[in-house]
């Protein structure tokens, strides 16, 4: 059953996080994963949550996510993701 991943990202490193940008799409396509949203534009229609930037990613299943995430492919990127921004990191699953 597919599964998505959102991510509320708050950039404290602009420039280290370009590089994040380029290291993390070619581990998420490693494990079939695709970007649906990606920094576009959000806007607040409910509540006083107000993200910065918000990353949705969709994959086969929550194994195949964590599989993306716990993966050697991905440790690198998620390294300078945890040295540029601050993130909150979520997987739901598709009802």
């Amino acid at each position: 059953m597919a599964a998505y991943v959102i991510t509320e990202i708050d950039i404290t490193d602009s420039t280290g996080y370009e590089e994040y940008k380029r290291m993390g799409p070619p581990a998420v396509a490693t494990y079939g994963g695709k970007f649906i949203a990606r920094g576009g534009k959000t806007e607040v229609l409910e509540g006083s949550w107000s993200p910065k930037r918000i990353v949705i990613l969709q994959f086969d299943s929550v194994e195949r996510v964590k599989q993306w995430w716990s993966s050697q492919e991905y440790s690198a990127a998620k390294r300078v993701r945890h040295q540029t921004a601050i993130t909150n990191m979520i997987v739901v699953e598709r009802a």
